[in-house]
């Protein structure tokens, strides 16, 4: 039987993948595409991307800092300054992918006794305090949520969106291999 921490784990690696499968159709519009205006929240695919990236980096960062028994940052908002530190797909696909390392070996460390742990997090002139569990369960939706419109607004270019709502079934195994080859994960790595 897996735990809950594992699940979250996978979760961690879930969230990755669709990161990179997004990323990676993304890398083949033009400038033009990528910057250009569109409808959902965010005004196009670059500003939506960008915004779920300086999130992950906001809440990464004060997971970590509990983990490790430290503060919450003391510049809360220089994780949104600029809030769109990349221009182009290449360099926000690199970071984006650094981030969610960070998330994964995050979440490996966890174990079920301590997702109730509460992390404190700076806001402008207050502090949040969240148990582990709710600021993940925060993340992932945060990251769902954004790719799904930026998944939308891909559908308007000549790039056809991924396959982003797949997880890990095991029969399945053979439609994530290439992906799972480029990211230099297994099966086993992911499942335990």
């Amino acid at each position: 039987m897996q735990t809950l921490s594992h699940y979250l784990l996978t979760q961690a690696y879930n969230n990755a993948w669709a990161n990179h499968r997004m990323l990676k159709a993304c890398a083949a519009l033009s400038q033009a595409d990528f910057v250009a205006t569109r409808t959902p929240f965010f005004p196009s695919i670059k500003a939506t991307l960008n915004h779920n990236l300086t999130v992950d980096w906001f809440y990464i960062d004060a997971l970590e800092r509990e983990l490790r028994g430290e503060p919450p940052h003391p510049h809360c908002g220089s994780f949104f300054d600029p809030e769109e530190p990349f221009e182009t797909c290449v360099e926000l696909q690199r970071e984006q992918a650094l981030a969610d390392r960070r998330l994964i070996a995050y979440c490996r460390a966890l174990d079920d006794a301590t997702l109730g742990r509460y992390v404190t997090i700076a806001r402008p002139g207050r502090e949040q305090r969240d148990t582990r569990m709710r600021l993940l369960a925060h993340l992932f939706e945060h990251q769902i949520h954004h790719r799904g419109q930026a998944h939308a607004m891909l559908a308007g270019t000549p790039v056809r969106p991924p396959q982003l709502d797949e997880f890990f079934c095991e029969g399945e195994a053979h439609l994530r291999a290439q992906d799972f080859a480029e990211l230099g994960w297994t099966e086993a790595e992911v499942w335990g």
